[in-house]
């Protein structure tokens, strides 16, 4: 009995891991994105029902031809599989072998190149909500690949909303404040604090999305999210840029290229503090990359990819005390793990981190953690500062669960853009 009461725990241990969104679980894929067809900025997502479409692409490094498999999850608004079957929420096939795959040519580092447009016919999504596109081999879905979210919206709310100040003269100058108005007539709403949910994202980004609880009240059918304190978000800064489109006609960001037999290396130049320094505007892509190239190659299936060398340098060249320092942006899936922490070299004075990418635009910025709370919040303050100017885009979601119902719908997307709604 105790031999089976651990297995079960592990079994689940497993199953719950391999539910992580956005995350790489085996180590020869590279480049893996899923976004809109044509738009490698923006967000997944589609309407329920409706006509537009996604693109899945990735890179395997084994560069040789594997049975890659596609299945969807359905999970609630905190991204918890929900419990019921994937007969109540795919009609056609549940999984699916993505067989567009290309060998790379003219790159040193060879890889093959799978690419996937989504829905596909035999396979339509019936309920709006999260989902989790999981990829795996062989058809077996223990041997998860890796996952990627993406939204499946029915519009059946109207969403208003406007960016302040905060009102706390602490974060006047540094924080971003939202406050928005949901109506939902359209919908049969009995327990209003039961059956709606929202969640408010900067940039896309789910590592610090903010859940709301309920409104500060309502009336009729009438949502008024206007707190002094939530939703308020760091506005941060412009995100720095690698431009990788092309190795060998280097951008001004790149201090050096070294070409090997093996492959490129290329050496960044050092960034630097920014968070004492004042706000400048230059159009950025809000921490996402792009693949992409100038030469006149297809970057798909003919895109190199090089080691890339990044370098942070704190204000004296002396390491921060207490806190450790990520390079974080859609490349790294703005996880703070080993993989993303940078490390202080006393040599050159300099925090020094290193990752493989492939031809194309990216952005990226720095941030700390308290190394007494690795769990913790990571912050802007020490690196790139925090300013109300600072452009970023936001997405109000809005969850509804009928009375009864095992998922959370996906019922409203409002987006708005601190450029054009700043007041």
């Amino acid at each position: 009995m105790k031999y089976l009461i651990i297995f079960v725990l592990f079994c689940l241990g497993t199953d719950l891991e391999a539910q992580v969104p956005d995350s790489v679980y085996t180590p020869n894929i590279y480049s893996a994105k899923l976004f809109p067809k044509g738009n490698q900025f923006g967000y997944p997502v589609i309407t329920l029902n409706g006509s537009e479409q996604l693109e899945l692409v990735f890179d395997d490094l084994d560069a040789d031809a594997k049975s890659y498999y596609y299945t969807y999850q359905l999970c609630n608004a905190d991204w918890t599989p929900v419990q019921i079957s994937s007969f109540d929420y795919i009609r056609g096939f549940a999984q699916n072998q993505i067989t567009d795959y290309r060998y790379s040519s003219v790159a040193l580092i060879h890889y093959t190149h799978y690419h996937l447009s989504l829905p596909e016919n035999n396979s339509h999504i019936t309920l709006s909500g999260n989902y989790l596109l999981k990829v795996y081999l062989d058809n077996d879905t223990s041997k998860l690949a890796f996952t990627k979210r993406m939204l499946v919206v029915q519009n059946a709310v109207s969403i208003s909303a406007q960016i302040l100040p905060p009102m706390n003269p602490q974060f006047t100058y540094a924080y971003q404040k939202l406050q928005f108005t949901v109506n939902s007539k359209a919908l049969p709403i009995s327990n209003p604090f039961q059956q709606i949910r929202v969640v408010v994202l900067q940039n896309s980004r789910w590592d610090n999305a903010i859940y709301m609880g309920n409104p500060s009240f309502y009336s009729g059918s009438n949502f008024v999210y206007n707190s002094d304190d939530v939703p308020v978000f760091p506005g941060g800064n412009q995100w720095r840029w690698a431009d990788l489109q092309s190795f060998h006609f280097q951008s001004d960001r790149i201090a050096r290229a070294d070409y090997l037999k093996n492959g490129t290396v290329i050496q960044m130049k050092p960034d630097k503090d920014r968070s004492g320094a004042a706000y400048y505007y230059y159009s950025d892509n809000n921490g996402r990359y792009a693949v992409q190239t100038t030469d006149l190659i297809d970057p798909n299936y003919q895109g190199d990819y090089a080691r890339v060398r990044f370098a942070f340098v704190p204000p004296d060249n002396v390491p921060l005390e207490g806190r450790d320092l990520y390079i974080l942006g859609e490349f790294t899936g703005y996880k703070i793990n080993d993989q993303t922490r940078m490390n202080f070299n006393p040599s050159s004075g300099a925090y020094e981190g290193s990752a493989l990418l492939k031809m194309g635009y990216y952005n990226y910025e720095y941030v700390t953690v308290n190394k007494e709370v690795p769990r913790g919040s990571p912050s802007l303050e020490f690196t790139e500062g925090n300013h109300f100017e600072t452009v970023n885009n936001y997405d109000i979601l809005v969850y509804y669960r009928t009375l009864g119902g095992r998922s959370d719908q996906l019922v409203g997307i409002y987006s708005t853009n601190t450029m054009n709604n700043l007041r």
